[in-house]
């Protein structure tokens, strides 16, 4: 299959869109016309990947339109709309708990993983191309995907506004939904109001009686937090965040998440917390927090890490998306498309912060 793909040959230089030729689907392939693929952090960061003349082909949210499938496919038929995330073994320890996010075969299957038989998924003039990040390399206009990482949805959803649930949105809200769990009466406090922050607080709203915080540098996305819920929107160089949060909050937060990946903001929505309170990671970063060992145990605090929400896909991301037809979830309000040919705009606008979640699309 000929197509389009933003494709990356050099980390240190911008994207170039080239045609590319995608294999059709093997035994257990499934072929996906792209729609639509969110921009993600972790798609600028993996572009270090391979060799730097080398073809790299990125993107892990997409979403599109079944095209084919090839032999032992069961779950998907062509013609479903799907969203596609993260690849599970679905066999090891922690699949079978429910914990596909951890599976043990996570970095293989994800990272560029290759096809069992090694041929090459993704061609340019004849040099194979880089691919299979997260099972789809979704910045084409076809994707061949697994039936772990592809969740059948509800043809009357818009794609474009489904894509970013398949990693960014479902991170955020997963970590609200899945791990944290405050109810009524609970304060929450979101560090980062990012695309993964800001659903984050949507997810949070719908939950009746939860009172939710923003800590954010950019004015402008302070100000959206508010219109979308935000109780209060705090800019961290202002006065000290952890006396500014224990104000707003009368003493201290119930909940804390991290989306910034910064050990010292960690540090902080952990020193903020009230008594029993529970914080917890989501942005990959490095660092060791500045954590007091004495607040942690005298308060009886707790931190945790927390990837893709916690979630088994299957189920969650037609639950989210459920809420996003209801009205409950506006995405709409974080969502920005793109022509992927304009990438280079996508990417400078929310680099301006001009927009919250870019997403291409075909």
């Amino acid at each position: 299959m000929r197509t389009t793909a933003v494709l990356s040959r050099d980390p240190a230089a911008g994207f170039t869109v080239e045609p590319v030729e995608i294999d059709d689907p093997r035994a257990g392939e499934i072929l996906v016309r792209v729609v639509a693929a969110g921009i993600c952090h972790t798609d600028l960061v993996s572009r270090r990947a391979g060799a730097a003349d080398r073809p790299i082909l990125l993107g892990h949210e997409g979403a599109g339109v079944v095209e084919a499938v090839g032999p032992d496919v069961r779950s998907v038929r062509p013609g479903d709309h799907v969203v596609l995330t993260f690849r599970h073994c679905g066999a090891c320890a922690n699949c079978l708990a429910g914990r596909p996010a951890y599976c043990v075969r996570a970095t293989a299957l994800n990272q560029f993983g290759r096809r069992a038989h090694d041929a090459p998924r993704v061609h340019l003039d004849g040099i194979p191309v880089l691919d299979g990040f997260f099972g789809q390399s979704s910045f084409a206009g076809y994707a061949l995907t697994t039936e772990d990482n592809t969740v059948v949805v509800d043809p009357a959803i818009d794609l474009a506004l489904a894509a970013p649930f398949g990693c960014g949105f479902q991170t955020g809200a997963g970590a609200v939904l899945n791990v944290l769990r405050p109810g009524a009466g609970d304060q929450l406090v979101v560090y980062g109001a990012g695309a993964v922050g800001m659903a984050a607080l949507l997810a949070a709203r719908t939950v009746d009686g939860v009172r939710v915080h923003v800590v954010e540098t950019s004015a402008e996305r302070r100000a959206l937090a508010t219109e979308l819920g935000a109780e209060t929107a705090i800019d961290p160089a202002g006065e000290s965040t952890v006396d500014r949060v224990r104000a707003v909050t009368d003493g201290g937060a119930t909940h804390a998440l991290d989306t910034t990946g910064r050990a010292e903001v960690l540090g902080e929505a952990v020193a903020a917390l009230t008594i029993g309170g529970a914080a917890v990671a989501v942005g990959l970063g490095r660092g060791i927090p500045p954590i007091d060992l004495g607040d942690l145990v005298l308060h009886g605090k707790t931190v945790r890490g927390c990837l893709e929400g916690d979630s088994v896909p299957a189920t969650f991301l037609p639950f989210l998306l459920e809420l996003l037809a209801s009205g409950r979830f506006p995405a709409e309000r974080l969502v920005a498309c793109y022509p992927h040919t304009d990438i280079d705009t996508a990417l400078a606008e929310q680099r301006a912060g001009r927009v919250v979640k870019p997403v291409l699309t075909w």
